[in-house]
């Protein structure tokens, strides 16, 4: 189903600003320097990519056809997801204003940034998996091959009306600047 390719490739993406971020906490965990606003960046690629691209197509889209054809919300696997996706909002804020605690010197928020830096990744790589090898899956036995091109429409939609114009491109050449930033 194309849909499910665009989030999977979305989930990439995703994987390697986490895999920069695991970098970064690491190196603060160490007592090396990395800048605050680092932590800031990756904080707005979540906010603005992985939860304001790709979860919006989640939830307002791929989700509710899913519903719609009997996969229940609460109690199943969408449930899980979103109860997983708030717990990320809840890590993203933590580290965000840690990061600003730091810029403006407070040395105790470097412990408050990896935490919730390593537990955002955490969380993602195992929510990743579970979407990509359980509820994509699902997703494509339940939704009928002549709704599957529906929910690649409503995506397109989504980028176009919600998302806006040219979100999703500034949003991957952010997760290159955090690659290059942390390996370099």
């Amino acid at each position: 189903m194309e849909a499910i390719t665009i989030l999977m490739f979305e989930h990439r993406v995703i994987e390697e600003v986490i895999k920069s971020l695991e970098m970064g906490a690491r190196l603060l965990e160490q007592g090396k320097d990395v800048r605050p606003g680092f932590f800031m960046d990756a904080s707005d690629f979540i906010k603005g990519f992985a939860d304001g691209c790709h979860h919006r197509k989640e939830e307002g889209v791929l989700f509710k056809e899913m519903a719609d054809y009997g996969v229940p919300v609460d109690g199943g696997p969408i449930g899980v997801m979103l109860a997983e996706h708030e717990q990320g909002r809840i890590f993203t804020r933590g580290m965000r204003e840690a990061a600003q605690r730091l810029e403006n010197g407070d040395e105790s928020a470097r412990l408050d940034i990896v935490r919730n830096a390593l537990g955002y990744a955490a969380l993602l790589r195992q929510h990743i998996y579970k979407e990509d090898n359980i509820l994509f899956p699902m997703a494509e036995r339940v939704i009928p091959v002549s709704q599957q091109g529906k929910v690649a429409e409503d995506f397109e939609r989504v980028e176009r009306e919600e998302t806006g114009e040219g979100i999703h491109e500034k949003y991957l050449a952010l997760s290159q600047q955090l690659s290059q930033e942390i390996a370099g």
